[in-house]
């Protein structure tokens, strides 16, 4: 547990330092060119190229061991954001934010990339829970990682609008830049006890074969992971709209501190999670869980009311926690240790994929249809009994049906088959790990 601790306190640290970097980018993006279209663009294409990776990290989680790929993508992230630092201060920030021109989107992909290859130290973070921690603790070690990704939370929300608002984004990349470099340097001193994974030679690249193989020697597992990705294509509508929701009722100061606030939630909902654990059925606690985001979801842009929107935040934020502590728990016990990297690779790239398909619908849905509709007299007339009056009456529209849709896809898969044959293959598995770097 000692080293666990240590490795989830440097990946969370690692995690703040990017996430600080990557709000400041869609802040500083959507202030600099007001586009919804933009800032949907931005966030829908992190989730398709950590999709498009996530493969291939689980793969190299399995092959390799777990500190030696932490260590190479804590190298990358730092290149990467280096190179972005150098762009900015030598083209300068006039041109680098000019939508017409290439350095603002080459720009951005290099910080893209580096926030994306950070990812893969998430996924390796998920299986030493099960080489660390004993069976009995994962589902409180899960909660212990949803707690410091609240506190990550916490932190970057606030930084980061304060750090756009009153430093600039090139003193932001400088912070950031020298927060990875610390966080590798001490990355290098941890020690992880594993033995080498066994390899195959000829096994090279992305192992999606063997990651669908090992989702389906689980049954009922592959029906969750589908059920994660429909809902993740919910979640993309969130991501597209939230921020330029937000935005438009504070300014980038407050809403930084806004979020952060409202990240208490998070840290809430992992503390009680680490406290109390899942229970004896965590999938049935997932899906009760989601339909009550479900509702959240289509009632707190109801009205422009900024207190209604924080409070929305705050109470889908204190319910997150459970969700993924859920899945992953699940996860880590019914699938064998030396191919839970791949599962959660293949888990990942389903449901990061499904977020940019409707990120890259809603972004420019919202704006060019959705919001001039609602500002419309036919669109007041129709839709001010429910969603009131106000500015981005589209994208409470926008989030009420999606609110809907997570609810009705909840009741749909309790009663699904796949429920019940995943609930019973918990409920019999036993522990799959013995010692630390020794699989059963």
């Amino acid at each position: 547990m000692t080293t666990f601790l240590r490795v989830l306190v440097n990946t969370g640290i690692a995690n703040i330092t990017t996430s600080y970097l990557w709000w400041s980018l869609i802040f500083w993006a959507y202030l600099e060119t007001g586009s919804v279209l933009a800032n949907g663009l931005i966030g829908g294409a992190y989730m398709l190229l950590v999709a498009a990776f996530s493969m291939l990290f689980g793969t190299l989680v399995d092959r390799h061991r777990k500190h030696r790929v932490m260590v190479l993508s804590a190298v990358v992230t730092t290149v990467a954001f280096l190179l972005a630092g150098v762009l900015f201060w030598t083209v300068g920030e006039d041109r680098v934010s000019d939508l017409s021109g290439p350095w603002f989107w080459l720009f951005s992909a290099i910080l893209l990339g580096g926030a994306v290859l950070e990812n893969m130290r998430s996924v390796a973070l998920s299986t030493t829970v099960t080489l660390l921690v004993p069976e009995e603790r994962h589902a409180n070690a899960n909660g212990l990682v949803g707690t410091v990704q609240g506190v990550g939370f916490l932190v970057t929300s606030v930084l980061s609008g304060l750090s756009v608002g009153l430093l600039g984004m090139g003193w932001t990349i400088a912070i950031a830049l020298a927060l990875t470099v610390l966080t590798f340097v001490d990355l290098l001193l941890i020690r992880i006890p594993e033995d080498e994974p066994e390899r195959n030679p000829a096994e090279r690249g992305a192992d999606l074969k063997g990651g669908l193989a090992a989702v389906r020697a689980a049954p009922g597992l592959l029906a969750l992971l589908i059920f994660s990705t429909f809902n993740n294509l919910f979640g993309g509508v969130y991501m597209a709209l939230m921020d330029p929701y937000g935005l438009t009722l504070f300014s980038v100061e407050t809403w930084g501190i806004v979020l952060a606030v409202c990240s208490t939630g998070f840290i809430i909902g992992g503390m009680a999670v680490a406290r109390l654990g899942l229970g004896e059925r965590p999938l049935r606690t997932m899906l009760i869980i989601v339909v009550v985001t479900g509702v959240i979801g289509a009632v707190f842009t109801l009205r422009e009311w900024w207190w209604l929107f924080a409070l929305g935040c705050w109470a889908w934020m204190l319910l997150m926690p459970v969700i993924e502590a859920a899945e992953q728990t699940v996860i880590q016990r019914v699938v064998p240790f030396a191919t839970q990297g791949r599962v959660f690779g293949f888990a990942t790239m389903c449901e990061a994929g499904a977020t940019p398909i409707t990120a890259f619908l809603a972004a420019p849905l919202a704006e060019f249809a959705l919001i001039p509709y609602l500002n419309s007299d036919s669109g007041r007339d129709t839709w001010q009994w429910l969603l009131g009056t106000g500015e981005v009456r589209g994208i409470g529209l926008a989030f009420l049906l999606t609110g809907l849709g997570t609810v009705a896809l909840a009741v749909a898969a309790f009663r699904s088959r796949a429920y019940g044959q995943l609930s019973r293959q918990y409920a019999d598995v036993r522990p799959i790990i013995d010692a630390p770097g020794v699989v059963a």
